[in-house]
C-alpha cells in the first residue's frame, strides 16, 4: 500500500511549453515524502519536531529519476509513495507521479537520519519504517 499525496500543477510549476520543468518533480516528491512522514509520525514526529527536539534531519542521499510523459499546467497529480527498502542508516522510497492513473515520472529516493549537531548519520527512529511502511 503507497502513502497518496496530491499536488495541482501551477503556471510556477511549467516552463513556457506550459510542461512541468523537469526539476520541480523533486518537489512534489518531497512534499509527498513530507506529508508521509507526518501521516506515519503522527505524534511522534514531524520533520519540524524532529529537527527541534531530537536535533535530526531526514536527508536526501541519492535520487534517480525516470520520466515518462509530461505533466502540464493545471493538471491534479498524485505522488504514491512506499517504502522501498529499509535499513538502519537509510531509507529508500519509491514515489510515482500519477495523472489519472497514468504514471509520469517514477523517483527512487534514498534518505538518511542525521544529527544536526555533529552532521554524523544515526540509525532511524524505530517506528520509522513500521510506520511509513503502513502507507
Amino acid at each position: 500500500m503507497a502513502h497518496r499525496h496530491s499536488i495541482r500543477v501551477y503556471y510556477s510549476d511549467t516552463d513556457a511549453g506550459r510542461i512541468v520543468y523537469h526539476a520541480r518533480y523533486l518537489d512534489f516528491a518531497e512534499h509527498a515524502r513530507t506529508e508521509l512522514l507526518r501521516a506515519a509520525g503522527k505524534d511522534k514526529g514531524t520533520h519540524k519536531r524532529l529537527m527541534d527536539e531530537r536535533q535530526i534531519a531526514y536527508v536526501v542521499k541519492s535520487i534517480t529519476i525516470e520520466y515518462h510523459a509530461p505533466a502540464e499546467l493545471d493538471d491534479l497529480l498524485v505522488v504514491e509513495t512506499s517504502i522501498e527498502q529499509a535499513r538502519r542508516f537509510s531509507v529508500t522510497f519509491l514515489q510515482r507521479v500519477l495523472r489519472d492513473g497514468q504514471e509520469l515520472a517514477t523517483l527512487h529516493v534514498r534518505i538518511a537520519s542525521v544529527n544536526l549537531e555533529t552532521r554524523k548519520v544515526e540509525p532511524f527512529e524505530p517506528w520509522f519504517a513500521e510506520e511509513a511502511s503502513k502507507f
